[in-house]
């Protein structure tokens, strides 16, 4: 694809010459050689750590989220605490809903609420897509967080920053049901029912997302993870003819600003060879699916990312010890996997199994 194509599709190209790419963490995204498979976790700044805990006492979910400076100390405080290879910035999915005009809050014991559930094709017509720099508040915790890991640190590799997107499905999702769902039921009879609907808002979606991850890159991310945490909630017909080639939109765009896409679901081992299609560089797998076979599905041409279960850092430390192995094992050492969890850190978690994994993959997963 041509700048000049780029650029008509509203996706900006951005140089990364002096970006960290030449980190273990993105080495590996692009499924080039590592001297160690590199290791983050899925919501490492979060309430199993008191450090995180301890912020939250003075602030809400969304006012961290909304203020750089503290963003940026939840980010570097777990990445530092725990020694991973990638920070991944902390914020929400649904931060992209206010500038497109949806009002939501999280209420203790329920999650996210959306007050007013867009379910009609007027409700998708008024959804603004030309306010993105209000989202600006993220770039700018990634700017802190970059500059901070700036120097190499001692082992001569940098850190790598991750940015991060919910994808159009999943986001769509919360818009309709108005929060958490078992069974989608209104955002599928918007999907089957409204055609005309479910198209705009799924490019509405894509638009203000692009522009959203444009905004961290040039701030400094490195990567792109794309969560699309309901996917699993659709059959194979179905993702296919309602969710593909929007979520490739997207991918491929963000792919243009000169970054590597992660493109992670939960319970998606049906569609993993079909998430595949949208060209993301990395699928991350969940612990469902053995990582061999996961990797056998989406193909060894792509990277992927996974799988250890997140409750498995419950377990004595001589279970865990295995369950790490195995999945190392599982990799074989080959060029493009990296090292996580299938989903994400729940609360409780004891903060030394969570420190005493990272050591492990670093000592097992040495080429």
């Amino acid at each position: 694809m041509s700048d000049a194509t780029k650029e008509a599709r509203g996706t900006a190209v951005i140089d990364r010459s002096q970006s960290h790419g030449t980190s273990r963490f993105v080495r590996a995204c692009l499924r080039q050689p590592v001297d160690r498979t590199p290791v983050w976790l899925l919501r490492q700044a979060g309430r199993y750590m008191p450090e995180y805990m301890a912020v939250r006492k003075h602030h809400s979910l969304l006012e961290i989220c909304r203020t750089p400076e503290v963003a940026a100390e939840v980010t570097i405080t777990a990445a530092e605490r725990l020694g991973v290879d990638a920070a991944i910035i902390f914020a929400d999915l649904l931060l992209p809903f206010t500038p497109m005009g949806v009002d939501f809050e999280f209420l203790a014991g329920e999650g996210p609420v959306v007050h007013t559930p867009v379910r009609t094709l007027d409700q998708v017509r008024a959804l603004r897509t030309d306010r993105v720099d209000e989202l600006s508040y993220v770039a700018k915790a990634i700017e802190r967080v970059a500059k901070h890991f700036a120097p190499p640190r001692a082992d001569g590799d940098q850190l790598g920053i991750i940015g991060f997107c919910g994808a159009p499905f999943t986001l769509a999702s919360y818009m309709i049901e108005g929060g958490s769902s078992r069974n989608y039921i209104e955002t599928k009879r918007l999907m089957y029912g409204d055609r005309t609907a479910w198209q705009l808002l799924m490019e509405k979606l894509v638009e203000v997302l692009v522009g959203y991850a444009a905004q961290q890159v040039e701030a400094g991310a490195d990567v792109i993870q794309i969560f699309d945490s309901w996917a699993g909630a659709l059959g194979v017909t179905d993702y296919r003819e309602y969710c593909l080639a929007p979520t490739t939109e997207l991918v491929r765009r963000v792919q243009a600003l000169g970054v590597p896409v992660i493109y992670f679901g939960v319970d998606t081992a049906s569609l993993l060879p079909t998430m595949r299609q949208t060209g993301a560089d990395v699928i991350g797998l969940d612990w469902r699916i053995p990582l061999a076979e996961g990797w056998k599905a989406v193909g060894e041409g792509c990277a992927v990312q996974g799988n250890l279960d997140p409750i498995t850092l419950f377990a004595p430390q001589d279970v865990l010890r295995l369950r790490v192995r195995e999945v190392l094992d599982a990799a074989g050492g080959r060029p493009g996997h990296i090292f996580n969890l299938g989903h994400g850190i729940v609360p409780g978690t004891p903060v030394e199994n969570v420190i005493q994994t990272v050591q492990w993959v670093k000592e097992f997963g040495t080429r």
